[in-house]
């Protein structure tokens, strides 16, 4: 979501803090801090979930100042019609349209995290303040669980009940083959990309499956390009991804594993093995724009052009030059880089003949079992595929 100046309407604020991190809060007109959501999202603290249900809080207040409704007063029903007015599907009228062009209406995705917001945010308010028995107690409620909630779980053996969300919309058939780049993709970005630090980042995502937050806020510390590294965590030339907070340009790693900086050299984090492209666009970006632009910060990605040369280079930025490259090479759709990821597991899957397990060490995945859900079932089009079928069917 991109953040913009919000006059005489509740609006998210961001507080710098000491750290370099940044808190999120919601603040009246006036400039007060709206009490409710600040306790709510003090929970989050350090979190990047706690800008994301700022974001989706502060719409809902907006939509409960226009229907005259608090905390008090809220009932079930209002929650579902809400979110009937920003996309569900709810078999009720839900009154006035909310969100009007140019807003579009919430993805699947997002309403599933708009649920947990609300369901969160209202359980919170109802236990600190003991107001609306009745919300909490439509709220607070359970189901049985399933035998994927008792492979995740330890002791799941034993377990007779799981949180649920009455809120949560019911979810469409799952997309069981997430979707992938065009063909050809790496090859058609590189020629038309107009810096070294373009092409690296094209790379790099291609040759990894590094997230596109992860890789802004990548520092040289983190870099181990040389084999055999002090670190003494991995032989091969490779990267550690750490989540840092204050980082100045915002950009954060999405997994948190715990990380050290001793005596200058990197350990932990999330490690991802580079490859021999990886590491020569990574030197010559270094001697052709680096070292010309660089502001000492330490971080690797940085702006090479504007009044902000040799600042950090921000996420958003990143996706935007993949957006407009993809565009000059003439590829069909918008080039996402969390597409790189999903391409680069598919490609492993093929080449390690379907060991999910392989992939899920080179992809970094938290879940074999996801990775061959997701992952593991064959090309509709592939030779074996096509042999199977036609020795069934006795064409062979």
């Amino acid at each position: 979501m991109r953040s913009v100046m919000v006059l005489g309407d509740l609006r998210v604020q961001a507080l710098k803090r000491a750290g370099g991190g940044r808190s999120y809060t919601i603040v009246w007109p006036d400039g007060s801090v709206d009490e409710e959501s600040d306790s709510f999202l003090r929970t989050y603290e350090g979190r990047g979930t706690q800008k994301t249900y700022a974001y989706y809080l502060v719409d809902h207040l907006r939509w409960r100042v226009r229907e005259g409704l608090v905390t008090e007063s809220v009932s079930l029903l209002d929650l579902h019609r809400y979110l009937g007015a920003v996309g569900a599907r709810v078999p009720m009228p839900w009154g006035q349209p909310w969100r009007l062009p140019p807003k579009r209406p919430y993805s699947s995705s997002a309403l599933e995290v708009l649920a947990s917001c609300l369901k969160g945010f209202y359980l919170h308010q109802c236990a600190l303040r003991g107001v609306n028995s009745e919300l909490k107690a439509a709220l607070d409620v359970r189901r049985l669980p399933t035998q994927v909630d008792r492979d995740r779980t330890l002791l799941g053996h034993v377990m007779t009940s799981m949180p649920a969300n009455p809120l949560s919309p019911r979810r469409p058939a799952r997309r069981r083959h997430p979707k992938m780049l065009p063909e050809g993709t790496r090859g058609d970005l590189l020629p038309v990309v107009n810096t070294a630090r373009d092409e690296m980042v094209v790379t790099w995502l291609s040759d990894t499956s590094m997230r596109i937050g992860g890789l802004t806020g990548l520092h040289l510390v983190d870099l181990h390009l040389r084999p055999d590294a002090r670190c003494g965590e991995c032989k091969s030339p490779h990267v550690h991804v750490c989540h840092r907070w204050g980082n100045a340009n915002q950009a954060a790693a999405k997994i948190k594993p715990d990380w050290q900086l001793i005596d200058g050299v990197i350990t932990g984090g999330e490690i991802y093995r580079a490859s021999p492209a990886m590491v020569s666009s990574y030197f010559k970006y270094m001697t052709c724009e680096y070292a010309v632009h660089a502001a000492g910060h330490g971080m690797l990605l940085i702006q090479l052009s504007g009044p902000r040369r040799g600042e950090p280079w921000t996420a958003d930025a990143a996706r935007g030059m993949l957006r407009r490259a993809g565009r000059r090479a003439g590829l069909p759709g918008r080039i996402k880089p969390q597409a790189f990821r999903h391409q680069f597991t598919n490609d492993v899957l093929d080449a390690a003949d379907g060991d999910a397990l392989v992939a899920k060490a080179a992809g970094n995945w938290a879940s074999m079992q996801m990775v061959d859900e997701v992952y593991g079932h064959p090309d509709l089009h592939s030779p074996k595929f096509d042999s199977a079928l036609r020795t069934v069917w006795g064409e062979q």
